[in-house]
């Protein structure tokens, strides 16, 4: 049994599958329908109006339309997209059982514990039909797939078979309702009007109290010894099965005249609660109350699998209708499930695809399109002939020998089997079925090729046997892990690929060693690139990209199930359940098409993929990989292409805009926006001043204005700053930078300015930046704040003033007050520049900026005029002083309301001209990027666990070291790690009020390209004379102290780098040293 979804609920009575959507209803025993998406694994919806327990539940085939009936005695239709129910149909006087759509007429059929079977019209919302003959409960009722034939199981030990032919003739007039036509609450109201008449009602009573004689009974069939439980048809043949509180199963057969019972399957030790047959393959799948689904063959009548739950009684099954999947409710929840993998079994090589069909090894042909079978293969013996693991699981292609074809079919047979094939490498050119030369088989839990003539199998022992192509065993290798239960092909001759439960190793079975491991999810598919030197590993929900020596590149989590991929170049495609997507070696990932139904990648090659759906038939869909491509030139820096991309390719949307941020390229996103307000905020991550004033011109908006001023300041470009600040009439940032500037004309003109606004805080700090002591006088007198004034004036030497102003203090009765005599008169600062821009930080531009301007002056068939923004010069001289006045009253200019004429013109012409001179320095801006510090720098470049413990990266010391000498436990090696750590820096003082600076201690290396190394503060010398001191603490007797020392030797020696040859011997004496501590501690 293969778990695709499971559910935790209140008891599941009742189950329905969607014909086409992945979705599955179900209806529990506290009255709750619930709808979930079991390809996600999401609950979609909740229906929650029934009193009580609902027993049925079933989808429509067409309309989206679900009907349901409980112990309330009520049977509900409701629309799942209005999310509501449309109607009730009363009737019953018992519990409803089950509930069942026809599958063309409108139709609904019911059973109920009050004896009868009726059938509904839910688009009149009457009852058409009561059928009557059951004398006690009826347990389920369902229609005919395509005959208009009822069958029905009652607890009177009795399966019947209705005839409603008469009913159909009688009571359906036209076609039946046309396939995607929505039936809406409001038609249903008409078409039940026009169908109702008195002659109608009459006869629907005489009908409920009678029975009508519009179904008849055809058949009865008795053979139970107690009540049944459920009874259904087989979907083509004339068959019925029907399951018991006698524990057995029985199958019934059909013909025009008679039915009768073929067989009897035991096995059940409770009550059989329900029974369906397979919907692929000629099974019969029952489940009980002894808490077991029961699998058995039609054919054989025999028992072919069993599935068992501890704690949980079944009480329904449900088999989709077109796909192979089975759903069982028990009483903690549901699950849905296949009894059999429907992953084909292929393996390609070059232009050539090798896969299993119909009990055939075929080859297909990519380039001419050709597919023919190769050989003939045996027939499945035991339990695999009926269906239930009848394929192969696996096959494996020997790419390692060009002169014959060797193939491995591996499948799950007696507990894992495989079978080697062998045949001619001129099979596929003859155009003719071969012959393979004796098939070797044998048991094992995988096999893979080892070389060109030797293949690996991993036994029930859990040990590698080395075998030749005769099957013929030349070696036993015992692997390194005992939990090993999988290899896989790795990519070069003489290497394995070996699984555990958490990890894969790259084994050498030559050697015996391990030459590498990955810590990854349990994978299930290994699938290597064209040249093998990067390799996909798959698990049920995560991708991992490795190198050729298994070192981790990128891993990819997904929500849903992973099915399959191929390499496409340095590109990996794979599918998952309803989508095919990309993922690179950096871990971009993303979206390429949807998939309506799963599909299986056996080549990508450029735009095309080829692939096997689950009939095994050959499919090739067209994908996109432009945005793929697009981010390996970016990732490359090949500027050229993304350029040329650019222009020829429709690359769009947030997605694109985001990934070109995140990866520092917000100028390469500009040309993929038209939103002004995106554009504008790109515009400022890359510093483009130019780009960022014309959108903001565009938009109109202050807070635009102000961000854009933030970021002119930040680089030193003051007169967008000032305009900036004109826009959105912050004046006293503008009267600051006029302070900062040194434009002492300017704040003259602000000093008017906030004369005419009544701003008395303005005056008084525009005097203030200008010196102008009298004005300052005269704001503080109009502002009440005589006294204030006064000490201005006299501290100034303004006498005159001051003693106006005393008078006005005297005759007012107030205070005189009292005037310092070191007073100094205050002085606006004088600016250090008085250019028309601050000095800009000179970068160069970017190697991208280059390669575009390149490329720009060389492609004459580009007008770069008509895109604004990338390249396009700050040029306000096309700018009329008129187009700017127009501009500021249409967003509320400053001169609108102030009543000044030359003020906004004057500016707007200063920005101009002045911006004009510095616009070449200000194309040249670019943000600068940070650096990467040297601890990163150590550990990237060095694979050394000193190093890793140096930079602070304990757990990647820590792992190193686990798997080169396979260390535990690290407390005692924390003290190391310290010392390692606070060696490898020092610190120098800083200016005054700052900080100090760390300075890294580097033992070699080229500083300039990034490959310096940090000094380890461990060494040989040091350890030699610590031994010799161990040595002499030994032999005087000292061993306490001897063992300290011991103990200390062997904890720097993992942490020792050699810088000669000869200190690598010398490391070697460490095998000495472990006796001693040994010996110390016996004494």
């Amino acid at each position: 049994m293969l778990t695709k979804f499971e559910s935790k609920s209140n008891r599941v009575k009742g189950l329905a599958f969607h014909p086409q959507r992945p979705w599955i209803l179900t209806s529990l025993h506290n009255g709750v329908i619930q709808l979930w998406d079991y390809r996600m694994g999401t609950l979609l919806e909740r229906f929650d109006e029934h009193d009580g327990p609902v027993r049925g539940i079933d989808f429509h085939h067409v309309q989206p339309l679900l009907v349901s009936g409980g112990d309330d005695y009520r049977i509900k239709v409701w629309d799942y997209k209005l999310r509501r129910c449309l109607f009730t149909l009363l009737g019953h006087l018992d519990y409803i059982r089950t509930v069942n759509f026809h599958g063309e007429y409108p139709w609904v059929v019911s059973a109920s514990d009050d004896q009868t079977i009726r059938i509904w019209n839910w688009q009149s919302r009457s009852c058409v039909s009561v059928l009557t003959g059951h004398n006690h409960y009826v347990m389920c009722a369902s229609f005919h797939p395509k005959d208009d034939l009822i069958v029905s199981a009652s607890l009177d030990q009795t399966v019947r078979v209705w005839d409603i032919t008469g009913l159909r003739k009688k009571t359906v007039r036209g076609p039946p309702v046309a396939i995607g036509t929505h039936i809406t609450s409001s038609s249903l109201q008409e078409i039940g009007a026009s169908s109702t008449s008195a002659s109608s009602v009459v006869s629907r009573v005489n009908a409920d109290l009678f029975g009508g004689n519009d179904a008849i009974v055809k058949y009865v069939l008795e053979g139970h010894d107690r009540g049944v439980n459920w009874a259904s048809f087989h979907p083509t043949l004339p068959l019925v099965i029907s399951g018991a509180d006698d524990r057995q199963v029985k199958l019934w057969r059909m013909n025009e005249t008679k039915a009768w019972e073929v067989d009897t399957m035991r096995g059940h030790s409770n009550n059989v609660s329900c029974v369906v047959f397979h919907p692929k393959h000629e099974l019969i799948v029952s489940n009980s109350e002894d808490r077991s689904i029961r699998v058995w063959d039609i054919s054989k009548r025999l028992g072919v699998q069993t599935f068992r739950r501890e704690n949980d009684r079944f009480w329904i099954l449900a088999a989709h209708p077109v796909q192979n999947l089975l759903a069982a409710g028990h009483d903690s929840g549901m699950i849905v499930f296949k009894l059999e993998r429907e992953r084909p079994a292929f393996g390609s090589h070059l232009d050539t695809l090798f896969y299993v069909k119909d009990r055939y090894l075929r080859i297909h042909e990519y380039s001419p399109r050709r597919d023919l079978p190769m050989l003939s293969l045996r027939r499945p013996t035991g339990h695999a002939q009926n269906g239930v693991c009848a394929g192969p699981r696996s096959l494996e292609y020997n790419t390692m020998n060009p002169s014959e074809h060797n193939v491995i079919l591996f499948s799950q047979q007696d507990g894992g089997s495989f079978e080697l094939l062998v045949f001619p490498g001129d099979v596929i050119a003859s155009n003719q079925q071969g012959e393979s030369s004796d098939p070797k088989r044998g048991l094992a839990l995988s096999a893979v090729f080892l070389s060109r003539n030797r293949f690996a199998v991993l036994d029930k022992n859990r040990q590698i046997i080395i075998k030749d192509l005769n099957n013929e065993k030349r070696k036993s290798v015992p692997p390194p892990n005992p939990s090993t239960d999988c290899m896989f092909f790795a990519g070069t001759s003489g290497r394995l690929l070996l699984r555990t439960d958490d990890r894969v190793m790259l084994f050498e079975p030559q050697s015996r060693r391990v030459l590498a491991e990955l810590q990854v999810a349990r994978i299930k598919y290994v699938i290597w690139n064209q040249d093998c030197s990067r390799v996909a590993l798959l698990s049920k929900h995560g991708i991992t990209i490795a190198s050729r020596d298994l070192e981790q590149l990128c891993s990819v989590t997904e929500t849903v199930r992973v099915k399959g991929g191929g390499w496409d170049d340095r590109i990996f495609l794979y599918t998952t359940l309803n989508h095919v997507k990309y993922c690179l070696t950096n871990g971009d990932t993303g979206i390429i098409r949807t998939l309506d139904v799963p599909v299986y990648i056996t080549r990508a090659n450029q735009k095309q993929l080829y692939c096997l759906d689950r009939e095994l038939k050959h499919c090739i869909l067209s994908v996109d990989n432009t945005e793929a491509v697009f981010k390996l030139a970016l990732e490359d820096k090949n500027y050229l292409e993304v350029m040329n991309m650019i222009k020829h390719s429709k690359l769009c949307g947030k997605a694109i805009i985001v990934y070109l941020q995140e990866k520092g390229y917000p100028e390469v996103a500009l040309h993929f926006v038209d939103d002004l307000q995106t554009r504008f905020k790109l515009a400022l991550a890359c510093g483009n001043i130019e780009v960022a004033m014309n959108t903001a011109y565009e938009i109109g908006d202050d807070e635009c204005w102000h961000r854009l001023g933030m970021e002119a300041l930040r680089q030193g470009n003051h007169q967008v700053v000032e305009m900036s600040y004109q826009r959105t009439k912050n004046f006293e940032r503008l009267s600051f930078l006029y302070l900062l500037t040194g434009n002492i004309e300017k704040l003259r003109k602000m000093l008017k300015i906030a004369e005419m606004r009544r701003d008395i805080m303005g005056r008084f700090h525009n005097s203030l930046f200008l010196g102008d002591a009298t004005e300052r006088t005269r704001v503080l007198e109009e502002a009440g704040q005589s006294p204030l004034a006064y000490v201005t004036a006299v501290s100034h030497g303004m006498l005159e003033e001051a003693g106006r102003i005393k008078e006005l203090l005297q005759s007012a009765g107030r205070p005189i007050p009292i005037v310092l005599h070191n007073s100094q008169l205050m002085q606006p600062p004088t600016p250090i520049l008085r250019s028309d821009n601050w000095p800009l930080l000179a970068i160069p531009k970017s190697t991208f900026r280059n390669s575009y301007e390149d490329q720009s002056e060389h492609d004459d068939t580009v007008d770069n005029t008509s895109s604004p923004g990338w390249d396009a010069d700050l040029d306000l001289d096309d700018v009329k002083v008129d187009e700017v006045e127009a501009e500021s009253d249409e967003v509320g200019g400053w001169g609108e309301d102030l009543d000044i004429d030359d003020a906004a013109n004057e500016d707007a012409d200063y920005a101009s001209s002045n911006l004009k001179a510095d616009e070449a320095v200000s194309r040249t801006y670019i943000v600068p990027v940070a650096g990467i510090c040297p601890e990163n720098r150590w550990c990237k470049n060095s694979a050394h666990a000193a190093d890793h413990a140096a930079a602070g990266s304990f757990g990647s010391s820590m792992n190193y070291l686990n798997r080169q000498i396979s260390i535990v436990n690290f407390s005692p090696m924390r003290g190391r790690f310290l010392v390692l750590h606070a060696a490898s820096k020092s610190s120098v003082p800083g200016l005054p009020l700052s900080s100090s600076y760390g300075i890294a201690m580097l033992r070699d290396g080229n500083v300039a390209n990034g490959s310096c190394f940090p000094r380890i503060a461990n060494s040989m010398p040091q350890l030699i004379d610590a031994l010799r001191n161990s040595y002499r603490l030994f032999q005087k007797g000292n061993f306490q102290a001897s063992r300290e020392r011991f103990h200390h030797i062997l904890r720097c020696i993992p942490l020792i780098i050699a810088e000669s040859r000869s200190h690598a011997n010398e490391v070697g004496f460490s095998s000495i040293l472990f006796s001693f501590p040994l010996v110390c501690l016996v004494i």
